[in-house]
């Protein structure tokens, strides 16, 4: 039986994970089993840089948090070493695993969450493969400035046609 003490540290810890998973879009799972310590350096960086939390996690107290969270399935993923990834958007977190684990194969995606909802691994590959919020604006914008320029070159000829067949 833990004291009194230890069951404090593990029951705020739990309170804390459930919180994090509550408030995002987002979580990956992966297995890190294998990874140095400058890969997981520059991983970390590139995490921080885009606003995603990354930790390695106690799955035992994952699986309360999921739980309490209210995310349902987790039990076949956290098994092993596992760290977890959360982002407040749908595929930061995804893409920066996704592109670090072709790259490295000892770097294993085991599953993850999206809007409390379990996602496997193929899911979550392709979330990777999305474009980011960035991406997609600057296509919509494209797109938009695209019909409008239409627009206008229309507009002109129409009023160029009509110029030219009113007698002056």
């Amino acid at each position: 039986m833990p004291s009194k003490q230890v069951l404090e540290a593990k029951q705020q810890v739990v309170a804390q994970l459930s919180e994090q998973l509550k408030n995002a879009t987002t979580g990956v799972f992966v297995d890190y089993s294998g990874i140095n310590v400058a890969d997981d350096t520059a991983l970390r960086k590139k995490f921080r840089e885009a606003g995603v939390q990354y930790g390695v996690v106690k799955n035992t107290l994952t699986r309360f948090a999921a739980k309490e969270a209210g995310i349902d399935g987790l039990d076949d993923i956290l098994n092993g070493t596992t760290a977890l990834a959360v982002s407040a958007d749908h595929v930061s977190a995804a893409k920066i695993i996704g592109e670090y684990a072709e790259k490295n194969d000892n770097f294993k995606i085991k599953g993850g969450f999206m809007e409390g909802k379990v996602i496997s691994v193929a899911e979550v590959e392709k979330l990777s493969k999305m474009p980011d919020k960035e991406q997609l604006l600057c296509m919509l914008l494209y797109a938009l400035n695209g019909n409008i320029s239409g627009l206008a070159r229309a507009l002109q000829a129409v009023a160029d046609s009509k110029s030219e067949s009113t007698p002056a």
